[in-house]
């Protein structure tokens, strides 16, 4: 290893807003301050709550059960083709160019 390109590795202090805390090595230099660590986050510690926003793991629910697990397509509403045939331009032909062998 080449000296002095490496950043030094020592032992920093990790603590949390909860009161954990723990040390680490690291490159980072100074001790570290968390919000939330895996002692109190809701998702590590089991009391983790599902939000049902204005129902809507309700309706996939009943999405789901309807369909029963299959993907299902829904076709295009007609106004919705109306709408892109207008906007499909028409290719114009192109005219073939007529020669004319009265030379002959």
């Amino acid at each position: 290893m080449k000296e002095k390109i490496h950043p030094d590795y020592k032992l920093i202090k990790v603590s949390c807003t909860c009161g954990n805390s723990w040390e680490v090595h690291s490159t980072y230099g100074s001790d570290i301050n968390l919000e939330i660590c895996s002692a109190c986050h809701p998702f590590f510690t089991g009391k983790q709550k599902l939000i049902d926003t204005v129902g809507s793991l309700s309706r996939f629910d009943k999405r789901y059960k309807k369909t029963e697990g299959k993907t299902v397509r829904k076709k295009p509403q007609k106004a919705v083709k109306e709408k892109i045939a207008k906007k499909a331009k028409p290719v114009p032909k192109k005219k073939k160019k007529v020669t004319s062998d009265e030379d002959e």
